[in-house]
């Protein structure tokens, strides 16, 4: 931490959760990082742009921030803050999602660090809330959802 970093002055908390989830690490990823699969999953628009250093803001302009590293389908960290009176403007958290093949799907180690003391609480759970549980019901469906019928029209030719 240098001196200058501004969560030096603030009591910070680190979050650290694991999920089991079904999908691939791709689809996983993809509904992560993707514009459509954030939308999909939380039922909030969502700009995601999956370049690094680009910047998103998901949950309707309630989560900001900027993309730090990305590696398809095994690793996301993104620095983030929420729209919230009680969080400083200029004060960004760091989120990192760690992707690995499992059992059942998809194994997601996650980390929420320099998360402002005050509101470690309720982002623990709102995590679980509002990203694992729907983003499991989310790949839940897609891979129930059939794919696309294809028909054949077959003409009666006339003699």
């Amino acid at each position: 931490m240098s001196p200058s970093d501004p969560s030096r002055a603030r009591k910070t908390r680190t979050i650290h959760q694991t999920v089991v989830l079904p999908g691939s690490p791709d689809e996983v990823y993809q509904a992560l990082m993707t514009s459509r699969g954030h939308s999909g999953f939380s039922g909030a628009p969502a700009r995601i742009n999956d370049r690094v250093g680009a910047t998103f803001v998901v949950w309707g302009g309630y989560i900001h921030g900027r993309n730090l590293e990305l590696v398809p389908g095994k690793r996301i960290v993104q620095s983030w803050r929420p729209s919230e009176e009680t969080w400083p403007e200029d004060y960004y958290s760091t989120v990192t999602f760690e992707l690995s093949e499992s059992p059942g799907g998809t194994r997601l180690r996650f980390e929420h660090a320099g998360v402002l003391a005050d509101h470690a609480g309720h982002l623990s759970a709102g995590w679980k809330e509002s990203y694992w549980l729907p983003l499991a019901a989310y790949l839940k469906k897609r891979r129930r959802a059939p794919g696309p019928v294809k028909s054949r029209r077959r003409g009666r030719g006339r003699a």
